[in-house]
């Protein structure tokens, strides 16, 4: 029997039962099928907010499948403190109904202006942790120094990252507009981002990867997102109809920058396509879950970060690994620059121009001085 552990925690100024268990896609799956679901990044963990209702349908779902419950946590009933450093430095207060009212407005508003919905996610966010720290300082006027006062005690302080406070100024400079208010120009500078070269995985890893599974759909998920280079959004939100045969090609509709893009069909993986299509016979979305539900990027990461540990990959290995990998690869066989760019959608060949420098065949052209001594 599979073993579901149970806890709880405290989250969003309430507690929650969290739920973890071994890695499991048929367990995941039957998981999902609880609608108000959610996962927690900061416990690694699917979680419900508590109530003797939510408790009875955790049993009563779980035993469908014959699993065994492991609930001694919350007998204990001490919820574990939330982990979020900036809570545990500023001891920040909950919104007032009318902040809470403004945050309702402030979303609309982020969503007729048409933002992505993980960019609504964000600044909703970091707006919501700068109006609690209006409301623990008093303060009813958002001027430069309170900004900047936000900024040293919410970012700098704990040693959040940079990508975090770039997100953090961007989310206040449009809360402002949308409220109106002109602010002189604030002393924070926005730091530059670190150089990190991407983490790319060699055609021999790449294909290690895709042996080791036997679950048809999942080998055609990340045969698709590596050769064609797709961001896994893009690859759950194809359908049959974006696949031209004819003409080998992928139709990425609405990627990132709301633009459309074709990208590269290989041969290979029609053959697996089609394949695919035949067992699994999807209805709306190329890929899809129990119900015929769209499939989560939650569910394609954890395939391959089982299969990565499977196969003895020692590198940090993410969906966008392959991205990455697909580019360098293209790159090494000689294909310009120009045509990587237009196949992966960037806006800027600046963005294409990294795959240069993590790309091993001009390094390896080089005579190393060591051998000639």
């Amino acid at each position: 029997m599979q073993k579901i552990s149970l806890f709880l925690f405290q989250h969003k100024n309430s507690t929650q039962i969290g739920i973890q268990f071994k890695y499991n896609t048929d367990i995941l799956d039957h998981l999902k099928k609880l609608e108000t679901v959610k996962w927690s990044r900061t416990y690694k963990a699917f979680y419900l907010q508590q109530s003797k209702e939510n408790q009875q349908l955790i049993f009563n779902h779980f035993r469908k499948i014959n699993c065994f419950i492991d609930y001694e946590k919350l007998k204990e009933n001490k919820p574990l403190k939330t982990k979020t450093i900036a809570h545990n430095v500023l001891k920040l207060p909950s919104l007032t109904e009318s902040y809470q009212e403004e945050i309702n407005r402030f979303k609309k508003w982020l969503t007729q202006n048409r933002y992505s919905p993980n960019t609504i996610d964000t600044y909703v966010e970091v707006t919501v942790f700068f109006l609690r720290y209006a409301i623990l300082k008093n303060v009813t006027e958002f001027s430069k120094r309170f900004i900047e006062a936000f900024n040293y005690d919410f970012v700098v302080v704990p040693n959040k990252s940079i990508s975090y406070q770039n997100q953090c100024i961007n989310g206040i400079k449009k809360f402002l507009q949308f409220k109106h208010i002109k602010v002189e120009e604030l002393a924070i500078k926005r730091p530059q981002r670190e150089k990190k070269l991407p983490t790319v995985l060699s055609k021999a890893e790449i294909k290690q990867l895709l042996n080791a599974t036997t679950n048809l759909k999942h080998k055609t998920l990340l045969s698709l997102i590596y050769s064609a280079g797709l961001r896994i959004g893009e690859a759950i939100n194809l359908q049959t109809k974006h696949i031209d045969s004819k003409r080998m090609l992928i139709l990425v509709q609405n990627a990132k920058g709301k633009k459309d893009r074709y990208t590269l069909l290989s041969e290979t993986l029609l053959v697996l396509l089609r394949e695919y299509y035949k067992q699994y016979k999807p209805k709306e979305y190329l890929f899809e879950g129990q119900n015929a539900e769209q499939y989560t990027s939650a569910s394609a990461q954890k395939v391959l970060q089982h299969l990565a540990k499977k196969v003895g990959i020692k590198k940090r290995v993410t969906l966008h690994t392959l991205r990455h990998s697909f580019a360098t690869h293209l790159l090494e066989n000689g294909t310009d620059l120009r045509y990587i760019q237009e196949l992966l959608g960037h806006s800027s060949p600046k963005t294409t121009m990294i795959y240069t420098h993590v790309s091993s065949t001009s390094i390896q052209k080089i005579k190393n001085p060591f051998d000639s001594l």
